[in-house]
């Protein structure tokens, strides 16, 4: 039988050199499962295709591609093909809800898979989430991503599962603040954050005053606003303003004022409420790479809240390369991983692991652990059901987290 053929999807962030070295990189790998690469203009004219995610941030251009499709192939199994850098496996996952969401068959095919992984269904619990969160305000500054597929519910939605109001603001007014506030206003977080890293690698000094001109200026909104929680559409900031938002939302978390990154409100909903219940900072993150034999993955993120972490080093932003990113690292110990997903965010996927190592590859978000997980869960729920692109961690277990 003649193999599928595969088409790369990747982020304009993403050079041509670059994709062409992940294909070259993962070639062997895909010709396990794909014939021939194909490009965009061919989408239809190949009776099976396989979505190669080269990096994240695709989530909108598979679903154009798949729309194109269903024109001429409305039944077929969508397969996702992911490997282990460039947040990858995150946007398959991603991709995956959203199919299941609209009632359509996918799976990811994780490329460095073992040779006979163990593939147990998902076990996705039911949540009441009403009135959890009543009377708390969630700022969401911005839309959500445009990859955020899965995970972008309506005010309305929220308001009836959570109890919790969305208060819309619009980026216009957070770049306006931005722009009015001073080098001299920033220089007590500057300190703060420099004299205590461990290094500074790739940010100059005005890259870490304007992502702390970002910090005051979410600051101001979420005081004027009164806002228990807030996420932020992030890469605009990078496109618009050549900065980034990782110290804001790492501030902002310190500080008890639950901040996601992304625009993400399900991710957001989710810190709230761990907050809430264990008074636990949680930790946004993507899942980046698994181990299948080993029962363990790599879990990334550019920011993550000082507190938690034993140090940290201050980076750039590993998509863009710009502004700054904060590189955390974790003590070793038990973590509780859980996302809230679902058309009616009445769901919940839930494990307990254990923390067994950090990392600073190159390739991946600039804050790394792996977890491996306790063993009656399986690393492979991921690809098999997942709830969107983001998991939250949470130092300690918390068995009765999921008992709402």
């Amino acid at each position: 039988m003649k193999k599928p053929a595969f088409i790369p999807v990747a982020s304009d962030f993403l050079g041509e050199d670059e994709l062409e070295k992940v294909i070259a990189a993962n070639l062997v790998r895909l010709n396990n499962y794909c014939q021939n690469r194909i490009g965009v203009s061919e989408i239809i004219e190949i009776d099976k295709v396989y979505y190669f995610i080269v990096t994240g941030g695709t989530e909108a251009q598979v679903l154009n591609l798949q729309k194109i499709r269903d024109q001429k192939f409305k039944n077929e199994e969508i397969v996702l093909l992911a490997y282990e850098s460039n947040n990858s496996l995150a946007a398959s996952m991603e991709l995956l809800a959203r199919f299941n969401q609209i009632g359509k068959l996918g799976s990811i095919i994780y490329l460095p898979a073992a040779k006979n992984p163990k593939i147990t269904p998902a076990i996705i619990q039911n949540l009441n989430g009403k009135e959890q969160l009543a009377g708390n305000r969630i700022g969401e500054i911005g839309k959500p991503s445009d990859w955020l597929i899965a995970s972008s519910p309506s005010a309305e939605t929220v308001k009836e599962k959570w109890g919790a109001d969305v208060i819309h603001i619009e980026m216009e007014e957070l770049k306006t603040l931005y722009s009015e506030i001073s080098d001299e206003d920033c220089m007590q977080n500057f300190n703060d954050l420099t004299k205590n890293s461990q290094e500074i690698i790739e940010p100059t000094s005005t890259d870490i005053l304007n992502n702390i001109k970002v910090y005051l200026a979410m600051k101001k909104l979420v005081e004027k606003y009164a806002l228990d929680a807030v996420t932020l559409r992030c890469f605009d900031l990078v496109l618009d303003l050549g900065t980034t938002g990782c110290f804001a939302l790492s501030r902002l978390n310190d500080e008890g004022i639950i901040a996601g990154c992304e625009g993400d409100i399900v991710s957001t909903i989710g810190m709230r409420l761990v907050f809430k219940k264990t008074g636990k900072l949680p930790w946004m993150a993507n899942p980046s790479r698994l181990n299948l034999e080993n029962n363990s993955m790599i879990i990334a993120h550019c920011t993550v809240p000082r507190t938690i972490v034993k140090n940290y080093t201050i980076r750039s932003h590993f998509e863009s390369g710009i502004g700054v990113g904060i590189q955390g690292t974790f003590p070793i110990g038990d973590v509780t991983l859980f996302r809230i997903g679902g058309n009616n965010l009445n769901k919940i996927w839930l494990a307990y692991g254990e923390i067994v190592s950090t990392s600073k590859e190159e390739d991946l978000c600039r804050t790394q652990i792996e977890v491996k997980l306790n063993s009656e869960y399986n690393v492979t729920d991921l690809l098999t059901n997942p709830l969107g692109n983001h998991l939250i961690i949470v130092p300690e277990v918390f068995k009765d987290l999921p008992i709402i």
